[in-house]
């Protein structure tokens, strides 16, 4: 059994002819630093987080489940800083929704449907899994495989791919963020609300910024 073309439209998940776009870096330039406090609203389905709410330095990364830079930047940077920065409450890891397609929205989609002590689990084994569940002949039977890794049934997973409240609420946060913040690629980084140049930084460029804040 598999969900019907019907049932991934309605979600605007994923179709056969979903474009598979490749992440694209981010600007070469720095961009002006925007309003700290309209930067830091929550969307509608609340802010995917990690580390301390008072932190003195927050980075807020906007990505899509489908741009194999921010995969390359989870699994060669994101770790090492979460170790180094995170783990130990020095800052606060702010991550958000910006599907370059429907595969990606409908990943995020999923993530979101997880528990929700999980989210970054998720994240982190979708990044790593990325060419076995993204770029496939047919990404919804691929997602649908990969979906019961992380204990989805069938019918759970259609429920998740036809809720268009959480759809709306995963391309709120990318509309808002292309429009008020200039965001246009993934991944896309801000610190303190300046956005970074060279978008998938290396762990030790990451690192010589965070501590300049620090």
């Amino acid at each position: 059994m598999s969900v019907t073309r019907r049932q991934a439209l309605q979600a605007g998940a994923i179709s056969a002819g979903a474009l598979l776009t490749p992440g694209i870096l981010a600007g070469s330039a720095i961009a002006q630093s925007v309003d700290i406090a309209e930067f830091m609203k929550p969307g509608p389905l609340g802010e995917k987080a990690l580390g301390p709410e008072d932190a003195k330095v927050v980075v807020v990364e906007y990505a899509s489940m489908t741009c194999g830079h921010c995969a390359n930047f989870h699994k060669n940077t994101f770790g090492k800083v979460k170790e180094k920065y995170i783990d130990t409450n020095k800052i606060r890891f702010v991550f958000r929704e910006f599907p370059l397609d429907n595969v990606a929205s409908a990943a995020f989609m999923l993530a979101r449907c997880a528990p929700e002590d999980k989210y970054f689990d998720v994240i982190d084994l979708m990044f790593e899994e990325q060419r076995n569940w993204a770029f496939t002949n047919n990404p919804l039977q691929s997602m649908m495989d990969f979906s019961k890794q992380i204990g989805f049934t069938q019918a759970s997973f259609e429920a998740c791919l036809t809720n268009q409240k959480l759809l709306d609420g995963v391309r709120w946060v990318a509309d808002r963020g292309s429009k008020m913040f200039n965001v246009s690629a993934t991944p896309t980084l801000f610190l303190n609300g300046k956005k970074l140049s060279g978008g998938a930084l290396s762990f030790e460029q990451m690192s010589e910024l965070l501590d300049a804040e620090l």
